[in-house]
């Protein structure tokens, strides 16, 4: 049976990706045709055969967004809990104190994906790297989804705890590593084997500071044997800086250049306080370059640090260096437009310079920046032969007039809200603003449930037994 050829004809906007140039380029007025899962056009006047025909002249066709470091499983259900929430006395992060102790049940953690992949959809996210613990179901829902989606499954040595609020310890368990280590590579070999086509895995360390120095290397070994991708939670709080310089002497990517750890094949997930940041107040600047001389790539997440009043230091320092950057969605929303948004923003702010970054570097940062990481040069992208990945933006919609410049109008103004028609592998997933292959609403019932039965048991978990309203209370008093 023969594949249907679709084309997208005279597109108000099409951005297409300049081989040669290395950048996507606008092309008003141009055609772009798929068939089955690949790109046969793009660019003017296509003449070929056409089964089905799609009126541009109210579009900006884009490539569909990579989103290279996400939390399905979990984040979502933090909402309305933690956006204001991070210890002071430990650096004002949320991760020790918080994180543990809110934690969704195995209903809630489907609810939560659910949720998550269908807000990434309708955010213009074809390809997604979720990293999570490993759950009943986890395989068979990203399938279902019909994201083209990388399992990352987290392992590690050690849990970190606190038992004052001001202080972190970590209660070690090697084997437990090993093990999680090869229950991981089992799920990723199950992904990979899924009849979709679309799933494939990535080697994923949870963080430097819970990893034994064999773990890390052994992870780094078996991505290298199965060419996966490898990825770790790395300089993400000052807390961790100074734990790995305790440790060690150096900063945590001098050790892992130390370890071999770094390269063309490895992310550091956030990479913010590195030897330059304000906050350190290291005495060494060579971490950047040890990042950019070895190819190692960052996974770039503004939004869930601003929140506690961290920002890295800056966007437009890295890329200008030579790191390759990718962007993912570390908190909800899981909107990867309103995470291009923050990158942009939080870098002129960082930077105190409104040229560090422009709107074209950020969508080359949320699209080829995510597919250098995995590896892949067949999607963030339109081109001939890549990918049919391609998201379909209403360039009538109101949030995207006037309409002078539809890319920054897309990601400083209109968002998620004109993004009308997602493609994956050259099927439609989401059609004029609904995702056709889960149901939002209800999963989002269903988190909400769950969120109330986690309010529950936080207190059991927390060091002080507080109970919810004062761990996180709500942002206007109730009246009595």
């Amino acid at each position: 049976m023969s594949e249907t050829t679709t084309v997208i004809r005279q597109a108000r906007w099409l951005i297409a990706w300049n081989q040669g140039e290395e950048r996507h380029e606008f092309l008003p007025g141009a055609d772009l045709a798929f068939n089955g899962d690949r790109i046969v056009h793009c660019g003017p006047n296509y003449d070929g055969p056409a089964d089905m025909e799609v009126d541009g002249g109210g579009l900006m066709v884009m490539p569909g967004l990579v989103n290279v470091h996400s939390h399905p499983m979990s984040e979502p259900m933090n909402k309305g809990y933690n956006e204001e929430l991070g210890s002071p006395a430990l650096g004002m992060s949320g991760l020790y104190e918080y994180m543990p102790i809110f934690r969704p049940d195995l209903a809630g953690t489907a609810a939560g994906a659910e949720v998550a992949y269908c807000e990434l959809l309708l955010s213009g996210v074809t390809t997604l790297v979720d990293i999570s613990v490993p759950w009943d179901g986890w395989i068979e829902l990203m399938a279902k989804s019909g994201l083209r989606g990388i399992v990352a499954p987290m392992f590690r040595s050690a849990h970190w705890y606190t038992p004052n609020g001001h202080e972190v310890l970590y209660e070690w368990n090697e084997q437990g590593g090993r093990d999680g280590m090869e229950r991981a590579l089992q799920l990723i070999d199950l992904a990979r084997q899924n009849p979709s086509g679309r799933l494939g895995g990535m080697m994923l360390p949870s963080q430097i500071d819970t990893c034994t120095e064999e773990l890390l290397r052994d992870a780094a070994a078996a991505a290298g044997e199965r060419g996966l991708p490898l990825q770790i939670h790395a300089s993400q709080s000052v807390v961790e800086f100074n734990e790995m310089t305790r440790r060690h002497g150096v900063t945590p990517i001098q050790w892992l250049q130390k370890l071999g750890f770094l390269g063309e094949n490895t992310t550091i997930s956030h990479c913010i306080f590195l030897d330059h940041h304000s906050w350190v107040h290291w005495h060494t600047r060579e971490d950047l370059e040890l990042l950019a001389d070895s190819g190692t790539s960052v996974a770039h997440c503004p939004n869930v640090f601003v929140r506690r009043g961290i920002l890295l230091e800056d966007l437009g320092g890295y890329l200008d260096i030579g790191v390759n950057v990718g962007i993912g969605t570390d908190t909800f929303p899981h909107n990867m437009l309103d995470e291009m948004r923050w990158a942009g923003a939080l870098c002129h702010v960082s930077a105190q310079d409104v040229n560090a970054v422009q709107t074209g570097d950020i969508l080359h940062c949320a699209t080829i920046g995510g597919a250098n990481i995995l590896g892949r040069d067949d999607i963030g992208r339109l081109a001939v032969g890549a990918k049919a990945d391609l998201v379909l933006v209403d360039a009538t919609h109101p949030a995207m007039l006037p309409g002078r410049e539809p890319l920054r109008a897309l990601v400083y103004s209109a968002q998620d809200r004109a993004v009308r028609d997602v493609y994956v592998d050259g099927r439609q997933v989401v059609a004029d603003g609904k995702v056709l292959t889960l149901d939002y609403a209800d999963a989002a019932g269903r988190l909400d449930e769950a969120q109330r039965r986690a309010e529950v048991e936080a207190p059991k978990l927390d060091w002080a037994n507080r109970p919810m309203d004062e761990i996180s209370p709500p942002s206007l008093p109730f009246r009595r």
